[in-house]
C-alpha cells in the first residue's frame, strides 16, 4: 500500500519564512483580474464577437493561471512541512472543481434530453461520461480526425476538455516535484526537469499541430507545456519578487498587451496552439511574473479592481455555464442563434454561476468538514463522479422519442421487384415530398443512421485522414469472380458500396474497393482543414491505388469522388488558387485529365456525386418530426460545384468515359426529400445512409450495365 504522504528529506521540516520562498503567497487581485479577461476573452468568442475571434486564448491564460497558483500551493506545502499529502492534493482538487461541474453537466444532460434532437443525446451523455472521468480531451481529439465527424455540431459538453487537461498534468506534477526533492532547496533541481518537460511538449505542439491538428488542440501533451509556463514562474517566484518596480511594471502592462492582441488578431484560420500560443502563455506568465513586484503602476491597478475580482470570482463557473447554454438555448427556443441574442443568453450564464457559487462552490470548498480530513474530500469526489458515470450510462439507453406517422412502402423491396426501378424510384421519391410525418417503419433509426457505415470502414479498406498505404487485398462481391470491378475514390465512393457490391455479386464479379476519407480522385494536391496542412497523405495514396488499378487491368473502374476541394488547390508553385471567379475549376479538371490518362486501357465510368441534404439529415428529421418537408431541399442547391461538375463531365464524355448522374435517383420535381419511402437518405450532412444505399442496388445495377437490362 502506498504511503499517503510521501516525504522530502532534503527539505527542513519547518523553514524560515522568506520571501523568497513564499512571499507571493497571498491572494493575488491581478490574478483574480486576469481570470476575468481570460473567461470573459473565451465568452465573447463563443457568442461570436468578431473582434475577439480569438479569444479562445482564454484558455491558455487559464493554464498559465493554473500553473502557477497549484505549483504555489505545492511549494507552500513542501517549504511548511517537508512532504506533500498527495490524497489531501487531489482531495482539494476534487472539493474545488467536481460540486459544480456535477451540476452542470447533469443539468446539460437535461436539457439535451428535453430540447437537443434525439439524434444526439447518446453521444452527448458519452461526452458527460468521459468528461467525469477527465478523458473527454482525448474523445474530442479522436472524433475531429473522423471524417465522418467532422460536420457534427459541437457537444454542449465539449469545453470540459480544458478541465481534462488540467487534472491529467496534475496527476503528475505533483509526483514530478516530489521525485526531484522540490522545496527549499530544490527548486533549481525541478525548474530543470520541469523546463526540459516544457521545451518537449512545446516542440510537440509546433510538430502536430502543423500535422495533426485536433489531436494538438485538445491533447495533453501538446498543453503541458502552458501549465509548465506558470509554475515556472511560480518556481522563480522568489527571485521575480526582488524585481524593481518599474520594470515589473512595464513587464505587466507588456504581457496584458499580448494576451489582448492574441485575442483580436488570432482567429479560427490560425494553426493553434503551437507557435501562435506563445503570445498568450507569456504575455499571461508576464503579468503574474511582474505583478509580483510592480506596485501599484502595474496592471494589477486595473485589472485587480472591485469589477475585474467580481468576474474573476466567478470565472470557474461561467466557463462552465456559458458553453452548454449557448449551445442549447437556440433549439430551447427554436430560434437562430445572433451575436447579440448570444451576449444577452452568456450574461445570463453568468447569472447562474453567481446563483452555483453561493449556493454549492463557495459552500462546499469552504467546509471545514471537508478541509480537514482528505478523505472526506475524495469521497465526495468518488460519489458525484460515479454518481455522474451512472447518470450518463443510463440516460443514454432512453434517448428521446421521436414521433412518428404510419409505416409505409419499403423502398428497397419496392425497387427489387420493379420492372422499372429508375421509374417506380421516381414515383416514390415524388410521393415523399412534402411528407409531414416520419414513418414508422423509418429505415435505419435516426438515432442510428450516423453509425451505420459500409463494410470497407470496418476492414480498414478505407482508410483515415493519416493513413497513405493500403496494404490490403479488400476484395469483395464474388471473390473467384471471373471479372473484376474497381469502386475507388473518397468517401462519397464509400457510400455506394453497398450498391456497388450488391452488383457486383448479382453479376458474379469480383469487387475490390478502394477509398479514403476526403481524398478526391483528381490529381491535385488540396489543403485539408482537418489536418491543417497540405494532404500530401491523399496524393501518395492515391499514387498508390492508380498504380495498383493500372497494373492490375480490371474489367471496369467505377470512380466516384464529391466535387469539394476541402480547403482549396494547390497551384504547381505552391500557392492555394484563388476561389476568385473559381478560377481553381480548370485545375480540377485538369487533375481528372490526368487521373483518367494513368488509367488508359481501362473501362471507366464516373459515378458523379450525390445532392446535398440543407442540413444534417437525421437531426433535420428529429427537430421535425411532424413536418419533415422542412428537411426537403431545392434540386439546384443540392448540387455542390455545378459549374465545376459539368465542366468534368464534358471532358470525360470527350475522352469516351461514361457518366452517370445519380441526382434522379435523389431528387423529384425540382425538390430532394430527406426521407423516400420507408428509407432515411442520409446519414449526415452529404453521405448517403447505408440502407438507402443499399435499396438503390437495381437502379445502379440498369446505370452500369444499361444493355444487360
Amino acid at each position: 500500500m502506498v504511503s499517503s504522504t510521501i516525504e522530502v528529506r532534503e527539505a527542513p521540516a519547518t523553514p524560515p519564512a522568506r520571501r523568497a520562498e513564499g512571499g507571493h503567497i497571498g491572494f493575488r487581485p491581478d490574478i483574480e483580474g486576469l481570470r476575468a479577461i481570460a473567461v470573459t476573452l473565451v465568452v465573447l468568442s463563443h457568442a461570436g464577437l468578431s473582434t475577439f475571434a480569438g479569444g479562445y486564448v482564454g484558455v491558455d491564460v487559464f493554464f498559465v493561471i493554473s500553473g502557477f497558483l497549484i505549483t504555489t500551493l505545492l511549494l507552500k506545502e513542501l517549504n511548511r512541512t517537508g512532504k506533500i499529502s498527495l490524497p489531501g492534493f487531489y482531495a482539494r482538487r476534487a472539493v474545488r472543481l467536481l460540486p459544480v461541474s456535477t451540476v452542470v453537466v447533469v443539468a446539460t444532460i437535461v436539457a439535451a434530453w428535453l430540447f437537443v434532437p434525439a439524434t444526439r443525446f447518446t453521444s452527448i451523455t458519452m461526452d458527460g461520461l468521459f468528461s467525469t472521468f477527465y478523458g473527454i480531451n482525448w474523445r474530442l481529439a479522436y472524433e475531429g480526425t473522423d471524417y465522418l465527424n467532422a460536420t457534427a455540431a459541437p457537444s454542449p459538453l465539449q469545453h470540459l476538455w480544458s478541465l481534462a487537461v488540467e487534472e491529467q498534468f496534475y496527476l503528475v506534477w505533483p509526483l514530478l516535484l516530489l521525485a526531484v526533492g522540490a522545496g527549499a532547496r530544490g527548486n533549481r533541481r525541478a525548474a530543470i526537469a520541469l523546463s526540459a518537460l516544457v521545451v518537449v511538449s512545446l516542440i510537440v505542439s509546433v510538430q502536430q499541430t502543423a500535422g495533426a491538428a485536433p489531436w494538438a488542440y485538445f491533447g495533453s501533451h501538446t498543453r503541458a507545456w502552458e501549465l509548465g509556463a506558470g509554475a515556472l514562474v511560480a518556481l522563480a517566484a522568489g527571485r521575480l519578487g526582488r524585481t524593481p518596480e518599474a520594470p515589473a511594471a512595464v513587464l505587466t502592462w507588456g504581457g496584458l498587451a499580448a494576451v489582448v492582441a492574441a485575442a483580436v488578431t488570432y482567429d479560427e484560420s490560425t494553426p493553434f496552439p503551437g507557435s501562435a500560443a506563445l503570445l498568450p502563455v507569456l504575455g499571461t506568465a508576464a503579468v503574474i511574473a511582474g505583478g509580483t513586484s510592480a506596485g501599484r503602476w502595474g496592471a494589477g491597478r486595473v485589472i485587480g479592481t472591485a469589477p475585474f475580482r467580481f468576474i474573476g470570482k466567478l470565472s470557474y463557473g461561467w466557463y462552465l455555464w456559458h458553453w452548454p447554454v449557448l449551445m442549447i438555448w437556440p433549439l430551447a427556443f427554436m430560434r437562430d442563434a445572433g451575436v447579440t441574442s448570444n451576449l444577452v443568453v452568456a450574461a445570463g450564464a453568468l447569472g447562474l454561476a453567481f446563483i452555483t457559487y453561493h449556493l454549492i462552490e463557495n459552500p462546499v470548498r469552504t467546509r471545514p468538514a471537508l478541509r480537514s480530513r482528505a478523505r472526506r474530500g475524495l469521497a465526495l469526489g468518488l460519489i458525484l463522479s460515479a454518481g455522474v458515470a451512472a447518470l450518463t450510462l443510463i440516460a443514454g439507453q432512453f434517448t428521446p422519442p421521436v414521433p412518428t406517422g404510419a409505416a409505409t412502402v419499403d423502398t428497397a423491396a419496392e425497387l427489387a421487384r420493379a420492372a422499372d426501378p429508375q421509374a417506380r424510384l421516381a414515383q416514390l421519391i415524388s410521393g415523399s415530398i412534402r411528407a409531414s410525418r416520419l414513418p414508422d417503419n423509418l429505415t435505419p433509426k435516426l438515432t442510428e443512421a450516423r453509425d451505420l457505415n459500409p463494410r470497407p470502414y470496418g476492414d480498414r479498406c478505407h482508410l483515415g485522414y493519416g493513413e497513405s498505404e493500403q496494404d490490403r487485398a479488400c476484395v469483395y462481391g464474388d471473390p473467384n469472380g471471373a471479372r473484376t470491378m474497381y469502386l475507388i475514390g473518397d468517401s462519397h465512393a464509400a457510400q455506394w458500396f453497398p450498391a456497388v457490391e450488391g452488383v457486383a455479386r448479382g453479376h458474379g464479379w469480383k469487387l475490390i474497393a478502394l477509398t479514403k476519407a476526403a481524398c478526391q480522385l483528381p490529381s491535385v494536391l488540396n489543403f485539408n482543414t482537418v489536418l491543417d496542412k497540405p494532404y500530401t497523405e491523399c496524393v501518395a495514396w492515391r499514387d498508390q491505388i492508380l498504380d495498383r488499378v493500372a497494373a492490375d487491368q480490371p474489367d471496369l473502374v467505377v470512380m466516384a469522388s464529391n466535387d469539394l476541394d476541402n480547403g482549396g488547390i494547390y497551384d504547381a508553385h505552391g500557392r492555394i488558387i484563388e476561389r476568385t471567379g473559381r478560377q481553381d475549376d480548370p485545375a480540377w479538371v485538369s487533375g481528372w485529365q490526368k487521373t483518367w490518362a494513368r488509367l488508359a486501357g481501362v473501362t471507366k465510368v464516373l459515378l458523379q456525386d450525390t445532392p446535398y441534404p440543407a442540413d444534417v439529415a437525421p437531426e433535420c428529421a428529429a427537430t421535425n418530426p411532424r413536418q419533415i418537408f422542412k428537411c426537403d431541399r431545392s434540386a439546384v442547391r443540392a448540387i455542390a460545384e455545378p459549374r465545376r461538375r459539368a465542366m468534368v463531365a464534358e471532358q470525360a464524355a470527350k475522352n469516351g468515359i461514361r457518366v452517370i448522374n445519380p441526382t434522379p435517383w435523389f431528387c423529384a420535381d425540382r425538390k430532394c426529400p430527406i426521407v423516400v419511402g420507408n428509407t432515411l437518405v442520409y446519414k449526415d450532412d452529404n453521405h448517403m445512409s447505408l440502407p438507402y444505399s443499399r435499396a438503390l442496388t437495381p437502379v445502379l445495377d440498369e446505370a452500369l450495365f444499361p444493355t444487360e437490362r
